[in-house]
């Protein structure tokens, strides 16, 4: 434990330079669904590696570039961190206390857009490597990162690239890009992600907008036609009516019950929190209702445009309207087929004229809850946080881990210092500093007890 010691010594006196370094990374602008400075963030990251003598080359996709870098450690075990540099667009600016590209240390935190999601992991991940290498003068075992520029716009070329360069990401075990604490201050291990299947459905029935009192009673309305299109793709029941939709299913597990019920009833926070009166399907809480938040595939409206929103009225029959819609999926479950069968079902109702354009998609995937690799993890929380790490078989929300577990074959756990108010996606962005440090704590923990 003296190295340990040495280590947390080295995080305390140098915390302020990196907490500078993350600062200068979030000042960096570098929004994928704007493609606003995704290079110069790549760059940025290139040189953020170089300094601590990894091999790193940024790496051209058909879309954002990948930074790939690795260093050799002492033992042959190889560790492989995954994280992205893209962040969320900042709007509504108006909503935000300080400039979102600003970042700004206000108490016991610090605020920027993407400064929790995700860029903070990757420089917290950096300190323990340099209070490893400090205290060492090595790395306990070889490390690789590999860094992408388009996570928050589905990892469009992600998969691609790892199946073009498997044997440059070989690896015995993969940090994912998150992780923390929930609202007891309780660390937390996310062992999978559901899938996701993003479309917009668009259907335009005129060649332009006319007015209302012309068309109203001869005209077909775009809106109408969209709206009854939804209509038919989900009952008042909740039950998703497209044919095909629940085949292929893996049911949850024994063994998923079992951690799912561990875990504290979330009902009464969600109330709190999200203003929530009841839950659909007539859940109260509990065991129940935990496990149909993450093990049940959704259909969910996004958002809905059509005609005029404006104040005031304006007595338009429009002549386009577009929804953005995403099912999240369950293990079993693949995107292509679920767009097949949602075309198909558009047909047989009669709404041909609906395009559907896929947007993003991606596999659910998850990791053995009792992979040796996972206990490594979940063993060095809790001399960290001072509590110990509660399992999650799976989340609702999405991310691209299909490639790393099921392409790569490696154990992808997850771990870092989110929080419930981190406002993620949202104005006002922000990390607390004294999680920050706990992660680069127990990030070196891991690798120094994974390379043994």
């Amino acid at each position: 434990m003296d190295d340990f010691k040495k280590i947390d010594s080295y995080l305390y006196k140098n915390f302020n330079k990196s907490i500078s370094e993350l600062s200068t990374y979030v000042a960096q602008p570098s929004i994928s669904a704007q493609n606003i400075g995704l290079k110069e963030c790549a760059q940025l990251v290139k040189e953020m590696l170089m300094v601590r003598g990894f091999k790193a080359r940024v790496m051209e996709t058909e879309g954002a570039p990948v930074v790939y870098a690795e260093r050799k450690g002492k033992s042959d075990k190889t560790l492989l961190i995954y994280n992205h540099y893209d962040v969320q667009p900042p709007e509504p600016l108006e909503l935000w206390e300080s400039p979102p590209f600003e970042p700004s240390l206000r108490g016991d935190k610090l605020y920027g857009r993407g400064v929790s999601d995700d860029k903070s992991h990757l420089t917290a991940r950096l300190f323990a490597i340099d209070a490893i290498l400090d205290t060492d003068g090595e790395l306990p075992c070889n490390i690789k990162f590999i860094i992408e520029g388009e996570e928050e716009t589905s990892s469009v070329h992600l998969h691609g690239f790892i199946k073009e360069n498997l044997e440059l990401l070989k690896a015995d075990a993969c940090i994912w890009e998150f992780g923390g604490v929930d609202h007891r201050e309780v660390p937390m291990q996310y062992l999978g992600l559901r899938g996701i299947c993003y479309v917009e459905l668009s259907v335009e029935s005129l060649g332009t907008d006319v007015h209302s009192g012309l068309g109203g009673s001869i005209f077909p309305n775009a809106a109408w036609r969209l709206v009854w299109a939804l209509n038919s793709l989900k009952g008042p029941d909740e039950r998703i009516r497209i044919p095909g939709f629940y085949d292929n299913i893996v049911p949850p597990s024994a063994r998923d019950r079992e951690l799912m019920n561990a875990l504290p009833d979330v009902a009464e926070v969600y109330k709190k929190q999200f203003g929530v009166k009841e839950f659909i399907k007539g859940l109260k809480g509990g065991t129940d209702l935990k496990m149909e938040e993450v093990f049940t595939p959704t259909c969910t409206i996004c958002g809905l445009t059509s005609g005029y929103q404006g104040p005031g009225s304006k007595t338009v029959q429009p002549a386009f309207a577009s929804a953005k819609v995403d099912f999240r999926l369950v293990p079993g479950q693949k995107p292509e087929d679920i767009v097949a069968k949602l075309r198909l079902h558009l047909d047989n109702e009669g709404f041909s004229d609906i395009q559907v354009t896929l947007l993003g998609g991606e596999p659910a995937a998850r990791t053995d809850p009792d992979d040796p690799f996972i206990k490594i993890v979940v063993d060095t929380a809790e001399e960290v946080f001072e509590s110990p790490m509660e399992i999650v078989p799976m989340i609702g929300g999405s991310g691209p881990n299909y490639p790393f577990v099921h392409d790569l074959g490696l154990p992808v756990a997850t771990m870092g210092h989110g929080y419930p108010d981190t406002r993620a996606h949202a104005p006002n962005e922000n990390i607390r500093l004294d999680l920050y440090l706990k992660h680069a704590q127990h990030m070196a923990r891991v690798i120094k007890e994974f390379a043994k």
